[in-house]
């Protein structure tokens, strides 16, 4: 079985429409680094997402240990056009990759409610 997660920073107070165009950003970025044998498989499955929060620090941990383990990330930059100075680390996205291989990493992470 194959997820994606989003990483949503929570300490930057971000508007739930800013935060839900991080998180698409994060998708998609995350996404176009994946490979296309997984990328299908994982749409054939329904293409699970699973939105989570963090710090800046927990975000900056959660993409290192993703690179280690060479899953595809996506660290999402804002440009500073609306309310976050330019190139503010918003969100990050990890996979599509094997569910597994996630949860290693980012199973401590609470649910974004």
């Amino acid at each position: 079985m194959y997820k994606q997660i989003i990483v949503l920073r929570t300490d930057l107070k971000m508007s739930r429409g800013k935060m839900i165009a991080q998180a698409c950003h994060a998708s998609l970025g995350a996404y176009k680094k994946s490979d296309q044998k997984v990328r299908d498989s994982w749409e054939r499955e329904g293409a699970k997402k699973v939105v989570l929060k963090a710090n800046k620090e927990e975000l900056f941990e959660m993409m290192e240990k993703a690179k280690r383990l060479k899953l595809p990330t996506y660290l999402v930059k804002d440009a500073g056009l609306t309310e976050l100075p330019p190139s503010t680390p918003t969100a990050l996205g990890i996979g599509p990759a094997d569910e597994e291989e996630i949860d290693k990493i980012t199973g401590f992470l609470p649910l974004l409610r």
